[in-house]
């Protein structure tokens, strides 16, 4: 796991308040909605603020595109990265 990928839980569950979920819990391959760690629109609202306080983002909450970016920890990750180059 990346270090990168390991923030990224972090502000998962500090931002959701999943205290019952340590960042070993997160499977950064797994879907974050519905299926895997089941959030929600709301969740989904908090976190992409969270983000974008943390790293600088800008993302439309309608995108296609960014339903892909909150895919996964992953599809996250690699969005903080390609953004951190641009």
């Amino acid at each position: 796991m990346s270090p990168l990928e390991q923030e990224i839980k972090q502000i998962i569950i500090s931002a959701l308040a999943l205290e019952d979920i340590l960042p070993e819990d997160i499977d950064a391959a797994a879907p974050l909605f519905v299926e895997g760690l089941g959030l929600d629109s709301i969740d989904a609202l908090e976190l992409g603020l969270a983000l974008q306080k943390r790293y600088g983002l800008s993302m439309s909450a309608d995108a296609q595109e960014t339903r892909q970016h909150f895919k996964s920890v992953q599809a996250l990750a690699a969005f903080v990265a390609a953004s951190r180059t641009l």
